[in-house]
């Protein structure tokens, strides 16, 4: 059972956008730093839980060309194994700066070259792999970049064509990637999932179909991929195979956020129909198929969710943001 804890205030709500909470924990500094995007800017926030009292920062779109202020679509830390660094993407390209948000290291701008007049462009779905850092885009590319150990020479390396429709996330898991084994997951607004083995050159292993409706969140655990659907639905597939293990009508309406607890396995859930649920994942040793657990639900009143992401490896307590709602909710076990 979880109970709420003090929230934390915002200055502004949260952005009616799937994915719209980042969260990194600095269990030296015994400190938990919150991201949100809203409009053109991005607050952070940094919480103790000795009730200290509260650091913000609030980040700024790149403008690039154009004449109106371009609107943020993601925040996202980055956690490589040599540093950490802060991604924040928009209409316009993809911004890159320090952990604290103090430095910006790199300014991608995005081309519009070869979208219709029509089409919006933009980046969103962030994930770091290794030392690369991968960012999707309108087009249904996902560029690669690759970060230096300290520095701005960070470098784009790859662009990755699987999709053919807007990314809309990217997950990784780094113990996979030290088996050379399926390690990120890309999904996209028609609910095709690939499955990528990161590296010097990417390499696409299997595409899972989708079925009509977007997927906007997606998680890889233990070769496992869960994927949140427009439609309520979570599905966990094999990485490797693309088979589909279980199918959880998990809400009534559409899913906008997916985190996942890796130490225990536990999967975090949000939909708009106001309800976080929080699922434990574990596989039979005899048959290695998934099996699903309920562990947790947690309704958050008269508010369209937009994001939940657990604030510790371990699943022990997790926050939630929505749109017209001036605070972060955060929940721990009891």
């Amino acid at each position: 059972m979880f109970r709420r804890e003090r929230s934390i205030p915002l200055r502004g709500s949260a952005a009616a956008l799937c994915n719209n909470l980042s969260v990194l924990q600095l269990p030296v500094r015994n400190l938990t730093h919150f991201g949100v995007v809203h409009g053109p800017s991005a607050q952070l926030l940094s919480f103790a839980p000795e009730g200290l009292p509260l650091a913000q920062r609030q980040l700024h779109a790149k403008e690039g060309a154009g004449v109106s202020p371009p609107l943020i679509t993601q925040v996202h830390w980055c956690v490589l194994p040599f540093r950490v660094l802060l991604v924040l993407t928009s209409h316009r390209g993809i911004q890159m700066f320090e952990s604290d948000g103090s430095i910006m290291v790199y300014w991608h701008a995005l081309d519009s070259g070869d979208a219709s007049p029509v089409q919006a462009v933009f980046a969103r779905g962030i994930a770091a792999s290794g030392h690369f850092i991968c960012v999707g885009t309108w087009s249904g590319r996902v560029l690669v970049f690759d970060i230096p150990a300290k520095g701005p020479n960070i470098v784009l390396s790859e662009e990755l064509a699987g999709h053919q429709t807007p990314i809309t996330d990217i997950a990784t898991d780094p113990a996979q990637g030290q088996d050379c084994v399926a390690d990120m997951v890309t999904a996209d607004d028609s609910g095709l999932l690939c499955v990528w083995r990161s590296g010097p050159e990417f390499k696409l292993l299997t595409r899972i179909p989708g079925f009509g409706v977007p997927c906007p969140s997606v998680q890889l655990w233990q070769g496992t991929v869960a994927a949140g659907y427009g439609n309520g639905q979570v599905r966990l597939y094999e990485a490797s195979t693309g088979t589909l293990h279980v199918q959880i009508n998990a809400h009534a309406r559409a899913i906008c956020a997916l985190d996942l607890a890796p130490e225990v396995g536990k999967l975090l859930s949000a939909a708009e129909d106001t309800f976080v649920h929080i699922w434990k994942l574990s596989r039979s040793p005899e048959s290695v198929s998934i099996e699903v657990e309920h562990c947790h639900g947690e309704c958050v009143p008269d508010t369209q969710v937009c994001g939940a992401r657990f604030c510790d490896p371990s699943g022990s307590s997790f926050a939630v943001t929505g749109y017209d709602l001036a605070e972060i909710l955060r929940f721990s076990s009891m």
